[in-house]
């Protein structure tokens, strides 16, 4: 008899007794750990998953403005299906340091729940999704494996900006809604209101809205019911060659890259050789798992299902999102690829210390693995040593990635002032390096061209979407305005709140703008935005000079009418963050080699004359002039250091 049958029949007659001690593999140890934790044999755990019908089975995301209560809807809904035990903890599928700190979702996470309706054993999939817009690729990505969404809403805040980006693009996924208006027990709710907004938007009827308090758990058993009936079954066959979908990846130090899959047609089981249809590379099953929501192994997973896989995929390019598993040996078609989102902030990150360069790598790989939205290439700096630049899809997703760096890998990043991607159409591109069709795209202020090669430059523009109730439409439009926005639509929504769309450049909102939006409106607005193209403007190089040296990770590309604002303010926050010296700084901000603002950081001054007892004032003077030709001299050839802080402080605002 193995002994993994002797365990089994020890187990069944003495749950108490320590098997430890025999169990000579991890595998056999694995196996002990799914009998102790579930009362049964390792056939009766894959049993529980094969015998799940395709009809039975339901795949669906939770889809919201920040702060509408989706992590806690989530909550109710693993208590009610016995995933986790009522009250275990709060936010169960915000595991991120940083996501319980800000109180924010910033990775989507699935949970698979055994679900029992009129007698009927359901697995229902479910997507906790976040909700900030800097984001919205973690939301699109998804979406993918699902056939449903739960549209969540605030019933004291109404519709926000990021409710309507998540609404139609759950509509372009051709998914089916489920609109759920949340927090009803609030005082201030106002549910019809809400009713009324989503009607005028998107024609939805009252009597497809479910009521809820996802806090105190009132009428969640109804969105249950909803998820069964209303969401139809994947569109799977079990019969055909495996194919599964990789939406989802990260790094583990002992098993390499694990994917989250999400399987269309056929099975897979462990031992199996999978192939991918993008690196054209073969692994070996190690491992099969489903998330409920603790990782739980399995032998089998099938058609409809979402579960992990572990095949020592030791590189994390080999983990690629949107891309097609698919059996050894068989030729099948690519499932819809999934384009990863382009990132619109760019920004120089380096090591603290160049001796903690590979450190750094490997930390910004492994987590470049688990954010689909992150794009790394090599970079370098005369000041900072060797770096990376590093695209974000927002302020709040570079953010979030620094502070990860430093909690979960204990990396020291200085990071550079922020920029977007321009192009520049080259008058002549004969003595320069060739182009295709003499466009030259840059994102890093050092790879400003020469303006007398540039026939005309091109920033990005994107359409934002705003709502705001009727009181601030006026300082609204005025800071919109403030940002060279041109308005696109206006229009009432109800409940005293209108919306608004504005084409804005990129680069005028990727700082301050939701900062300055939330101020003016008193916290009440809501800001979302989506690309719109290129369109031609008058930008040029902003340069910070210390002491006539210009420092190029201090540089910056603006807008020519904000030049003279600009340099001023950001010479003015230099002079407040630079420590200062035992010589005097001259600050200037440079723009096409003429100087627009200048601040002057006082040098430390000993007080030479305290010695002096009476005498002639020629002799106090005498020595204010040698050291005043001292600091002079100092100034020359004394070396500025701008701390760590000085990078990350001129950021804030």
């Amino acid at each position: 008899m193995k002994i993994s049958k002797v365990i089994c029949h020890l187990w069944h007659s003495q749950k108490n007794y320590n098997f430890s001690h025999i169990c000579t593999s991890t595998f056999e140890r694995r196996r002990l750990h799914l009998f102790k934790n579930n009362y049964c044999t390792k056939s009766e755990v894959n049993k529980e998953y094969d015998d799940i019908q395709i009809e039975n089975i339901r795949n669906f995301s939770i889809i919201a403005h920040v702060d509408h209560g989706k992590s806690t809807l989530a909550d109710r809904l693993l208590e009610l299906t016995g995933a986790i035990e009522v009250n275990s903890g709060a936010q169960i599928l915000d595991n991120l340091q940083v996501e319980k700190e800000r109180g924010i979702t910033v990775k989507a996470q699935t949970a698979s729940l055994n679900y029992t309706y009129n007698g009927t054993k359901y697995l229902l999939n479910l997507i906790d999704t976040p909700g900030h817009v800097d984001f919205s690729g973690e939301v699109q990505r998804s979406l993918l494996p699902c056939q449903g969404v739960i549209l969540l809403i605030d019933a004291n805040e109404g519709v926000q900006a990021q409710t309507v980006a998540n609404f139609y693009l759950a509509i372009k996924q051709k998914l089916i809604i489920i609109p759920v208006i949340n927090k009803i027990d609030l005082k201030n709710a106002k549910p019809n209101k809400v009713i009324n907004q989503l009607n005028t938007l998107f024609n939805i009827k009252e009597t497809e809205i479910i009521k809820i308090s996802a806090k105190l758990g009132t009428g969640v058993q109804n969105v249950l019911s909803a998820i069964v009936d209303k969401i139809p079954p994947p569109d799977v066959f079990k019969d055909k060659p495996f194919r599964a979908l990789i939406f989802d990846s990260w790094y583990n130090k002992y098993k390499g890259a694990i994917c989250l899959i999400y399987i269309k047609d056929g099975s897979l089981s462990i031992g199996e050789n999978i192939t991918s249809t993008c690196t054209k590379k073969s692994f070996e099953v190690k491992t099969l798992s489903l998330l409920k929501p603790a990782e739980e192994f399995v032998n089998k997973i099938s058609a409809g299902q979402i579960g992990c896989v572990s095949c020592n995929m030791k590189s994390f390019k080999d983990a690629v999102i949107g891309d097609t598993l698919h059996l050894k040996n068989h030729s099948v078609e690519p499932l819809l690829e999934f384009k990863s989102p382009k990132p619109l902030v760019f920004s120089g990150v380096y090591p603290f210390d160049q001796s903690q360069f590979n450190v750094m790598k490997s930390a910004i790989e492994k987590l470049a693995l688990n954010d689909s939205g992150v794009f790394v290439t090599p970079d370098s700096s005369i000041a900072l040593g060797q770096g990376w630049r590093i695209g974000f899809l927002g302020l709040l997703h570079m953010e979030v990635f620094m502070q990860r760096l430093e909690q979960e890998y204990g990396a020291q990043p200085i990071v550079t002032l922020p920029s977007v991607t321009y192009k520049a159409k080259l008058i002549d591109s004969k003595h320069i390096k060739k182009y295709d069709d003499d466009i030259f795209t840059f994102n890093n202020p050092a790879h400003f061209p020469n303006k007398n090669i540039v026939a005309e430059f091109y920033e990005p523009i994107v359409l934002a979407t705003i709502i705001s109730p009727g009181e601030y439409i006026g300082i609204v439009l005025s800071l919109c305005l403030e940002k060279r926005g041109v308005e696109q639509l206006t229009k009432d929504i109800g409940n005293n709140r209108v919306m608004l769309q504005f084409l804005l450049p990129l680069n005028e909102i990727i700082v301050d703008f939701h900062d300055s939006l939330k101020r003016v409106s008193s916290g009440y607005a809501s800001f979302d935005y989506e690309e719109y193209g290129y369109e031609p403007s008058n930008i040029t190089k902003l340069n910070i000079a210390l002491n006539g040296i210009v420092v190029e990770e201090l540089s910056n590309i603006i807008h020519i009418s904000k030049t003279v604002a600009t340099a001023k303010q950001l010479c003015e926050k230099l002079a407040n963050i630079i420590p200062r010296q035992m010589f005097e700084i001259a600050i200037q901000g440079i723009v096409n080699g003429k100087v627009v603002a200048r601040e002057t950081l006082k040098a430390f001054r000993k007080d030479v004359t305290s010695k002096l007892y009476g005498g002639d004032v020629t002799r106090r003077k005498k020595l204010l002039a040698k050291q005043a030709e001292g600091k002079k001299q100092m100034k020359m050839v004394g070396k500025i250091c701008l701390p760590r802080d000085t990078f990350i402080k001129v950021l804030q605002k």
